[in-house]
């Protein structure tokens, strides 16, 4: 287990470099003047100009402002905005509140969209298989932003119910059911589609098969051998979304105006400052390959057989 956690850890040096060079030269490469707009109506002078692009080595070659870029990135200095501030601090103000509200959707779409896949999955058709097909449908088909104000209007202005806004940082969590319900809408939906499919697949398996045949207790079917089994693609996806959910929460921040990095992110993209966009962007890159390597590790533990030796 250790000579392969090693060699993981050695795998994601490569696409570590490789994915943050990419997006480094994507968001500076990208046409026009990042200081357009930072002088109010009036164009910025030319001596303003040339001492910021001198500050922030905008003239040097890309590859040369990555290097130094990563160099600062290991001492844990993201570099900071054309206004001064630090980005840093921005990332770790806004951050705990964009994981507070993908924790709170990972949870939602695991308890709901799991549940709903296991009964359907073990019930096989009946109108509790097509009410969840239906419903998982409809979540699908509707874009993320209509979820949010429709919860917003019914059960905010309506009825009364939430908050129609999370104002306060850290956001609480009593706050952020709606919203991560919202953001969670979506891969509640495809992890009850996935766990029926993998429900249904396993039970005719030569293994279930075996353990009916051995007189085992029904429980023990289902829980030790069918669900365990099953889990695996489930979990799969549920890692990778961890990711998923930090990335595309811009619309639910803006939504129900939580303060997190999708805010930031979309800040960053209006003022043309990329040093916040890369250095969110990192951020999420490293939690994409973290939450990968510890999904892999727990595959062993849903299945005896796989082993890394």
């Amino acid at each position: 287990m250790g000579r392969y956690v090693l060699r993981r850890l050695l795998q994601l040096i490569p696409v570590f470099l490789g994915t943050t060079f990419l997006i480094y030269w994507l968001v500076w490469s990208l046409p026009g003047d990042p200081f357009a707009g930072k002088c109010g109506d009036r164009p910025c002078p030319d001596a303003y100009i040339s001492l910021m692009r001198e500050k922030f080595h905008l003239d040097e070659p890309v590859v040369l402002q990555y290097l130094r870029y990563l160099g600062n990135l290991f001492q844990g200095d993201f570099g900071e905005t054309f206004r001064g501030s630090s980005v840093g601090e921005l990332i770790a103000i806004a951050y705990p509140n964009t994981i507070r509200l993908a924790v709170v959707a990972l949870v939602i779409e695991a308890v709901i969209g799991l549940a709903a896949g296991i009964l359907t999955g073990l019930r096989g058709r009946g109108f509790l298989d097509n009410l969840v097909l239906v419903s998982t449908l409809f979540l699908i088909s509707l874009p993320v932003f209509v979820t949010g104000f429709v919860l917003q209007i019914v059960l905010g202005f309506e009825l009364g119910w939430i908050k129609t806004t999370v104002g306060k940082s850290p956001a609480p969590w009593d706050e952020l059911i709606v919203p991560g319900l919202v953001l969670g809408s979506l891969s509640m939906a495809y992890v009850a589609r996935l766990t029926r499919s993998s429900i249904a697949e396993n039970k005719r398996a030569d293994y279930v098969r075996t353990a009916i045949a051995k007189g085992q207790p029904q429980s023990r079917v289902i829980g030790v051998h069918l669900l365990r089994n099953s889990a695996i693609p489930v979990l799969t996806f549920l890692g990778t979304d961890l990711g998923a959910l930090m990335g595309g929460a811009i619309v639910t921040e803006g939504i129900f105006d939580i303060k997190g990095i999708g805010n930031l992110v979309y800040d960053g993209i209006i003022g043309k400052d990329g040093l916040i966009v890369t250095g969110v962007v990192t951020l999420l890159v490293l939690v994409y390959l973290l939450s990968n390597l510890l999904v892999d590790l727990l595959y062993a533990v849903l299945d005896p057989r796989i082993r890394y030796d």
